[in-house]
């Protein structure tokens, strides 16, 4: 791919400079669309959970961006889809959920769009569609017949999420192989009812991207076209969007405002740049700045990092109040009552609670055993003292003047309980 020095597009132009792009099917036809504001572009999001995670973030701020510079976004969901399962970057076949649970988990993840998009019914406003609208009423000898005769098995066992399946010698079901069809065949159908004219995604979609591209044309769709974004590790190598403590969910239902601004203040000091530019909207010259700060400055630029973040999915409101809370917390040792709660019946705490449990519950770690290591390696803590008990029991003497145990994991990971 050849980047020219500067795009025509201001999509483009932003895109470059910001860091997105990974790779395109034609980088001047897609500058050309652009600048002309005729771009309308999807990306499309599986329903395989109540909430998308940090991880697919990159991808939603493109259709920000792709919108704020004049062009029409399409959020696709793939009510019809997660049915199948992509089998892109997965050793397994993915668990098959319901109708119903697809159904509940696509409301939920609806809430995370309206943040970062404008949607309606004027020109450039976001269209939200689900494909079990076309993929639910397929005729499957008809769909052979008219799109299956378009793909090479010989192709296909070529593309990534197919062949490192089975260089690793891992089972491909024959309905995840077919996920690269329905795919190509979305935005066939988006070109035909929404004039979609280009698929977006994180790298690993390259594969399923192209394979869009050549169907449409072998389908008498106008031009179509592709792009990718990295897909982001941190510097020292992690996958964005997953923790030692689980995945880094979007909506607020999976994980509090708190703890999403907690997320983006321990960035790593090589990566705050970068995050600036991708998942804020802060001009590039300020983000220049707070990139080249030093030394312990660069903590700075951090919670700047973490409140621009925050701010655009959780409000402005609940960014700052987070990063007060965090402040009060370790900078002056106060205790915030604003940090994250569970309430535990009265009845239990005067029964007595185990600490393990109390830890489960409140979701700093995952189960008894992983809080036993976590006590026997001195991280957990009670009310600011180390437990070092295994053994230990909560009860109402342990409640703090304000009517709370403070719970932390480590110096920045803290929740409180309150007696209901």
């Amino acid at each position: 791919m050849t980047t020219p020095s500067r795009p025509k597009s201001e999509f483009l132009d932003v895109l470059t400079s910001r860091g997105y792009i990974h790779q395109t099917s034609d980088l001047n036809g897609i500058d050309d669309l652009a600048k002309k504001g005729k771009l309308i572009a999807y990306v499309g999001y599986d329903c395989t959970a109540p909430s998308l995670h940090v991880g697919s973030l990159i991808s939603i701020m493109m259709l920000h961006w792709l919108q704020q510079t004049g062009n029409k976004p399409i959020v696709l969901l793939g009510g019809g889809t997660t049915r199948v399962g992509d089998p892109s970057g997965k050793d397994e076949t993915r668990a098959l959920r319901t109708i119903e649970e697809i159904d509940a988990n696509k409301e939920s993840l609806k809430e995370v769009f309206s943040r970062l998009l404008q949607f309606g019914n004027g020109g450039n406003d976001a269209v939200m569609v689900d494909n079990a609208e076309w993929l639910a009423k397929l005729n499957y000898i008809e769909f052979l017949r008219d799109v299956g005769r378009h793909f090479s098995v010989n192709r296909m066992m070529t593309m990534d999420s197919v062949r490192m399946r089975l260089e690793r010698e891992q089972e491909l079901s024959f309905i995840e192989f077919n996920y690269m069809l329905l795919q190509s065949y979305d935005f066939v159908e988006l070109a035909r009812r929404y004039g979609c004219n280009m698929q977006m995604g994180g790298s690993d979609q390259w594969g399923n991207i192209v394979m869009g591209v050549d169907l449409g044309r072998r389908m008498g769709t106008d031009q179509l076209y592709g792009l990718t974004c990295p897909l982001l590790t941190t510097a020292s190598g992690a996958k964005m969007g997953k923790t030692a403590q689980g995945a880094v969910w979007l909506n607020e239902a999976q994980l509090s405002a708190y703890d999403y601004w907690q997320y983006w203040r321990n960035t790593e000091d090589a990566d705050v740049g970068r995050f600036l530019r991708l998942f804020t909207m802060l001009p590039l010259d300020e983000v220049a700045r707070l990139e080249a700060l030093g030394g312990s400055e660069i903590n700075e630029a951090k919670k700047v990092l973490a409140t621009e973040a925050a701010a655009l999915l959780h409000g402005r409101d609940n960014a700052d109040k987070a990063a007060e809370t965090a402040r009060l917390t370790f900078e002056q040792g106060t205790l915030a009552t604003d940090l994250p709660t569970i309430e535990i019946p009265a009845a239990d705490l005067e029964q007595g609670i185990g600490v393990l449990d109390a830890f489960v519950r409140s979701g700093l770690v995952k189960s008894t055993s992983d809080a036993r290591r976590q006590i026997k390696g001195g991280a957990l803590k009670v009310n600011d003292n180390a437990v070092s008990d295994d053994k230990l029991r909560l009860s109402p003497a342990d409640l703090s003047g304000d009517g709370v145990i403070k719970l932390s994991f480590g110096k920045k990971r803290h929740v409180l309980i309150r007696s209901a």
